[in-house]
């Protein structure tokens, strides 16, 4: 939204009349005619460039003042660069005065001139015109005319080769190619600007070019590279620097290029051995000097990144490449694995391994150990590594998979991103979660989200503990700090900390760990974190009943009945509710694992305190029991099982309406009590024996609920609601079998398919209806 003052410019920008227009116009003109521009003439252009931004229709301006215009693309002064460039973009040319790409006009090419060239290239023909006259520009020699404007080609073609990379011809890629590798291979090697040697008598005459300097100060080699250092930088300095910075593009254009000359029966020319030659200068065979300035140092790391990123490109051009690369990289890497703070250099590096490993023969092991298992453990707060390597495992994962399936052991590792900075990388998290669960690694998975909150507090504690010497008394504020440093509790953090699975499930003092970092539960680090908990544990569940393992799944039942007193302080509501609907989901798919986790599931569902400290979960676990405690489900289901399944839902349900809730606790949820009522009457329904007690105890329960309030249900609405519900299933026990029927339907009545089955008459009756319904 704009701003007031802002909708009121643009209203008065756009109700100006076409007179006034042209008045205006008019005497723009005699203020571009001053040699001298004022401040008077700046604000016109700026007045001009936003009535013709504000204007729906684009405007056609006086050929006069077009040319005027013009001529402020070629301005000493920037200023009037941009705001001729910025006017011109929202016009058209008079008719017969088009922008051409004529040499005088290239001859004086800049950014804000190229912008309006590009704006007004209307089809691929004029883009194809532009990108022929700049590639023909760039053979002119220096003393053919001025060369300034071959510093804005080369950003030029590089916008172009994106918008319309089909504008190349396979002549145009030959002859740019050879002019990368001559401005990457053979620069001058001597600073520009007449650098002076120094001393008292140093005059014109006596001025001598200096040798180009590295980083260090050092005298540079036998060629130019991006790290040079000078006073000043010649013209094939510079055009060496831009080629740099545009080669990697160029070389996956030039391989789209290549691809469309060879479907169009063309040979493509190949340059791979000579850009490999010149990028293997510029970046990893120069000399390893270290900076003296930290900017120099980032730069340094920044043109190895992209280095390495130029040869993974050659050598996905041509494999040939890729037996004279690995010894580089392998040099390279052995060089700088020992220092952390070229991660983000080795980076690049695992992607070529990961790219041509396989070509070479090499073992990626100790690549793999170093990305996967020390960046995260000791840079999980390196927010741009976070990104950096998500990012490579999401966009390599099929991969990865493949020629390194063990990077799915690391996933504790990993994790760490997540529970140091949850809302940055939660999405990235959610498309990399599948690919972590596996039939070795779910169970363990599942305890490591669980356990998240607790790894962010531990995270915390650990940077804490390293930047607080233990003797300063600003570290003994924090009894959680504390229980870290403590020899005792070592082994649960370090549990934490862990960088692979397969050490464990998870910790058998989890009580313990909660009280120790129970401060820590209103931390904001911990806070967000837990927040991304459910997310996750949705992700998870959806994938991991596609794992057809009849253990897994056990384990994940009993886990799923049992994992409210897993979480971590507060976030046990949300958290439960997933786990809740994940596990009717679970039986839904697999029936028989209520029989086989029978006695794990009695035994929660039988202890009356789940009903009040655990509601969400143990209403869920009631309702699968009641659900599919059946012989239609299972044929192993005895009646012996159904009748103790019956006795301790009974005992639970007599207890809570019999009494007062626990002190400290509010009254059962209606939902819990007529959850259990239902399921006993499921369960008597498929054992006759049990109906008479189901009976009798509904008829207890209306004739309790008749002498007025009760103790165990505060409101008087949801006390009629259970009575009602309690009426219900005693009328439906009078006719036994009628009350199979309606409690455990088959399953022909639950999916029923009647609108499609053609031997009956609903697909006939709905077709009429739908007839009549419709208007003629």
């Amino acid at each position: 939204m704009y701003s007031h003052g802002s909708e009121s410019l643009i209203n008065q920008a756009r109700e100006i009349q076409e007179p006034e227009l042209q008045k205006f116009y008019s005497r723009l003109v005699k203020l571009l005619q001053v040699k001298e521009l004022s401040h008077e003439t700046l604000d016109s252009l700026q007045r001009l460039q936003l009535i013709l931004f504000a204007n729906k229709f684009t405007k056609i301006l006086p050929a006069e003042l077009q040319q005027k215009l013009l001529s402020l693309l070629s301005s000493p002064a920037e200023q009037l660069q941009v705001l001729g460039s910025a006017v011109l973009r929202e016009t058209l040319p008079p008719s017969g005065q088009e922008l051409n790409f004529s040499e005088e006009n290239l001859s004086q090419l800049n950014t804000h001139a190229a912008a309006l060239l590009l704006s007004q290239a209307r089809s691929r023909a004029d883009l194809s015109n532009l990108c022929a006259q700049l590639i023909r520009s760039l053979e002119s020699r220096p003393s053919e005319g001025p060369t300034q404007s071959l510093m804005f080609t080369l950003p030029v073609l590089n916008t172009v080769f994106t918008l319309s990379p089909e504008c190349l011809t396979e002549d145009h890629v030959t002859l740019l190619s050879k002019k990368l590798v001559d401005w990457l291979r053979y620069a001058s090697i001597v600073q520009g600007g007449g650098a002076s040697s120094g001393g008292f008598f140093a005059g014109p005459r006596s001025r001598q070019p200096l040798p180009i300097a590295e980083l260090d100060g050092s005298v540079s080699g036998d060629f130019f590279t991006v790290l040079c250092v000078g006073q000043g930088f010649t013209e094939d300095q510079w055009m060496n620097v831009y080629a740099f910075s545009m080669l990697r593009h160029w070389l996956l254009t030039h391989h789209s290029v290549s691809n469309t000359a060879v479907d169009a029966g063309k040979a493509p020319q190949r340059h791979g051995p000579s850009i490999w030659k010149s990028s293997k200068d510029t970046g990893l065979d120069s000399d390893f000097s270290r900076a003296q300035k930290k900017a120099d140092s980032e730069l340094q790391k920044a043109c190895l990144v992209e280095a390495v990123c130029i040869l993974d490109c050659v050598c996905a051009e041509d494999a040939s490449m890729v037996y004279r690369a690995f010894p580089c990289m392998k040099a390279l890497f052995g060089r700088l694995s020992s220092d952390l703070s070229f991660a983000r250099v080795l980076l690049p590096i695992a992607q070529f391994y990961l790219n041509h490993g396989e070509m070479d023969t090499v073992d990626c092991e100790r690549v793999w150990k170093l990305v996967f298992g020390q960046f995260p453990a000791e840079l999980f707060n390196d927010a741009f590594l976070a990104y950096e390597l998500l990012r490579f495992l999401r966009l390599n994962l099929e991969n990865i998979q493949s020629r390194a399936p063990e990077f799915v052991q690391f996933f504790p590792n990993f994790l760490k991103f997540l529970a140091w900075d949850s809302p940055a990388v939660v999405e990235d998290f959610v498309d990399l979660l599948p690919s972590l669960v596996t039939t070795g690694t779910a169970v363990e998975l599942l305890h490591t989200l669980l356990d998240l909150p607790c790894l962010a507090a531990t995270l915390v504690l650990q940077l804490r503990s390293t930047c607080l010497p233990i003797a300063d008394p600003n570290s003994r504020g924090l009894l959680s700090l504390e229980a870290f440093r403590n020899p005792a509790f070592r082994g649960l953090f370090l549990f934490l900390l862990r960088a692979q699975a397969g050490s464990g499930d998870t910790i058998d003092r989890l009580s313990t760990l909660h009280e120790l970092l129970a401060e820590a539960a209103d931390w904001p680090r911990v806070v967000r974190c837990a927040q991304t908990v459910p997310v996750l544990l949705h992700v998870y569940f959806n994938t991991v009943v596609k794992v057809k393992t009849c253990r897994s799944m056990t384990y994940w039942l009993r886990l799923l009945a049992f994992t409210a007193r897993l979480l971590f302080s507060r976030w046990t509501t949300e958290s439960s509710w997933v786990f809740s609907c994940h596990l009717r989901r679970l039986c839904k798919l697999h029936p028989s694992l209520v029989v086989d986790q029978s006695h794990e599931l009695l035994e929660f569902a039988g202890a009356t305190a789940n009903v009040y400290n655990k509601e969400e979960v143990y209403t869920h676990v009631v309702w699968v029991l009641g659900e599919y405690l059946s012989v239609s489900s299972d044929s192993r289901c005895s009646v012996k099982l159904i009748t103790s399944c019956f006795e301790a839902l009974e005992a639970v349900l007599f207890e809570i309406t019999s009494s007062t809730p626990p002190p400290g606790t509010i009254c059962p949820a209606p939902r819990v009590i007529t959850t259990l009522m239902s399921a006993l009457a499921k369960l008597a329904s498929r054992s006759h024996d049990l109906i008479p007690r189901a009976s009798l105890f509904l008829s207890k329960l209306r004739t309790v609920s008749r002498n007025g309030s009760v103790a165990w249900c505060a409101d008087e609405e949801d006390l009629v609601a259970i009575v009602t519900r309690g009426e219900e299933l005693w009328s439906l026990l009078k006719a036994p079998g009628v009350a199979q029927s309606v409690l455990t339907p088959p399953a022909y009545v639950t999916t029923p398919r009647w609108h499609r089955d053609t031997s009956v008459a609903m697909p006939l009756q709905l077709r009429a209806l739908t007839s009549l319904t419709h208007s003629q």
